[in-house]
């Protein structure tokens, strides 16, 4: 259920909504908007009954939420959310927001090499794999602590806030120690222990799709996040697993409009992972901001042959450079821009 308060609600009026549904052992929630503040409920509806609270100064009404995410839920905040992740840098608006790197940090030079170069092309944040889950356990697992460290010295140098994968519950303070947003990979969008030990800290989380996950199931996964009290969230589609076996997976862009319907969160897409195959990023990430994505997170390596973890899917600085210059032209279209870099 959602109180809905007069656009003229004053906040001695709020506070007594508040303050009479803790008393009956109510979460509350509160979203304030432009034009009015939204109280969100959690708890049992049915003890509801009898409170009687259009009945108190400026209420409206009284509404129930129809979808079972109710957090993350246009119904609750009829107004996008813009997550800020840096005073510079908020996911969400106007804003296109370009997330580049590599898919795992190496080594000090690549990263450097590439972080120079994927913010002298305009992306406005650095991501790369400290923490690499990966299909076989002999594959490269990552550098850990020592890639944070890394990743922390290239923001230094190049002032792009750091975006790393968060793999489980006990990392979470040494990740937050270094990163400016966690992600959660798609393994792990239905780790609910973790997504709830993420909802009580005081960054940003980015929560990619699961490969099997339907639209409900993924937003109700930010609810989880967003119940323990943290509503900075970035959805990112990464594509599903489908019959086709030419791409990596199949990446789904009608998610995008259909999740911003459902959903204010922004909302990013990483084409990389969606298709598998480099020759294809730039072709989908000019149609997901078509789509109207947020943002995008693309993977970009040097060297990509001889990258250590997908450099099939890896851009070159040149072709992410050609890509960003592109990119620039269809967002003037929509009445957008792409943040940060050279124009």
């Amino acid at each position: 259920m959602i109180v809905v308060m007069d656009p003229g609600a004053r906040k001695e009026q709020i506070d007594a909504v508040v303050n009479r549904l803790q008393k009956e052992g109510f979460d509350t929630h509160l979203s304030t908007g432009v034009s009015r503040t939204i109280i969100g409920i959690i708890g049992d509806k049915t003890r509801l009954t009898g409170l009687a609270l259009e009945a108190m100064p400026g209420v409206e009404k009284v509404v129930p939420i129809l979808q079972p995410f109710k957090l993350a839920g246009r119904e609750f905040k009829p107004e996008d959310t813009v997550v800020k992740v840096t005073p510079d840098v908020h996911m969400g608006g106007k804003q296109v927001h370009v997330i580049a790197g590599p898919c795992a940090v190496e080594s000090e030079q690549q990263l450097m090499e590439v972080a120079r170069e994927v913010k002298a092309a305009g992306a406005t944040l650095l991501r790369g794999g400290a923490f690499k889950p990966r299909t076989s356990p002999y594959s490269f697992q990552g550098l850990e602590e020592e890639g944070l460290k890394l990743l922390a010295a290239a923001r230094e140098e190049t002032g792009l806030p750091v975006v790393t994968e968060v793999m489980d519950v006990r990392s979470i303070p040494l990740v937050a120690k270094y990163a400016d947003v966690l992600q959660v990979g798609a393994r792990n969008m239905q780790n609910f222990f973790l997504l709830k030990e993420l909802g009580r800290i005081d960054k940003p989380v980015l929560l990619k799709r699961g490969p099997a996950a339907t639209i409900e199931e993924w937003i109700l996964a930010a609810e989880y996040i967003m119940s323990e009290g943290n509503y900075n969230v970035i959805l990112c589609e990464r594509g599903i697993r489908t019959f086709e076996t030419y791409t990596r997976n199949t990446l789904d862009l009608s998610a995008v409009p259909a999740v911003k319907r459902l959903s204010h969160l922004p909302v990013i897409v990483d084409p990389s992972h969606g298709t598998g195959k480099w020759h294809l990023v730039a072709p989908m990430a000019k149609a997901a901001l078509a789509a109207g994505a947020d943002g995008l997170m693309i993977e970009t390596h040097c060297r990509p042959a001889e990258a250590l973890s997908d450099g099939q899917q890896s851009l070159t600085p040149e072709n992410f450079a050609e890509m960003m210059t592109e990119l620039r032209e269809i967002a003037k279209v929509l009445g957008k821009e792409i943040g940060g870099g050279k124009q």
